[in-house]
């Protein structure tokens, strides 16, 4: 696991397993194909945050990884995870309670009904992908469709377009398909499927 965090190790967390041991065996299986690791998560936040309080989305949270990771090692920064499965959204407050974390918020539903004006930096890892035929699904609780994935591709590129400069956002696994040509990349990692993008 990337460096050594306080609150991880005080309960006893010192390695992704343990990490994943904070959710049932139904959440855990899906953590190879949904799931930010903690590697890749801390050098998002170290990114998303690079000063002061800001106020970060994750958008299509499942079961809130991204964010958990993220609070214990940039614990300056608050954290908000939108998901629109109320089960995994439970899944995430439950292991937030466990971590004993007070910056992280937890939203059940949609990220469409969101003011995306109420947040400063993004973290996106393919929550659309779903929509497409021949991805990984989590369930069949959710409507899927090629005309979803459109449309949520192109209500977030509104969203962040409306952003002012200096917007930061890290998209993981991403078609680019939501992302405004005033958002340059900054950096990558994971051969270039990690993405760092600033607007200018």
């Amino acid at each position: 696991m990337p460096g050594i965090n306080e609150v991880l190790v005080s309960r006893n967390i010192y390695s992704e397993t343990d990490f994943n041991g904070l959710y049932p065996l139904s959440v855990r299986e899906l953590d190879r194909y949904h799931w930010t690791s903690l590697s890749l998560a801390k050098k998002a936040a170290g990114f998303l945050v690079p000063d002061g309080r800001v106020k970060v989305l994750d958008i299509g949270s499942g079961a809130g990884k991204f964010c958990l990771a993220a609070a214990c090692y940039y614990p300056d920064a608050l954290y908000y995870g939108v998901e629109q499965r109320r089960w995994l959204r439970d899944h995430a407050e439950a292991a937030r309670i466990r971590l004993g974390l007070e910056n992280v918020r937890f939203i059940h539903g949609n990220f469409t009904q969101l003011d995306l004006r109420n947040f400063d930096s993004f973290y996106f890892y393919n929550s659309f992908y779903e929509n497409l035929s021949g991805i990984n699904k989590i369930d069949d609780s959710i409507e899927y469709s090629v005309e979803l994935y459109n449309y949520y591709s192109r209500y977030l590129f509104r969203q962040l377009r409306q952003k002012p400069r200096g917007t930061r956002l890290c998209t993981l696994c991403s078609s680019e398909d939501e992302v405004p040509p005033d958002y340059h990349v900054v950096g990558t990692d994971m051969d270039d499927l990690l993405k760092f993008w600033i607007k200018v």
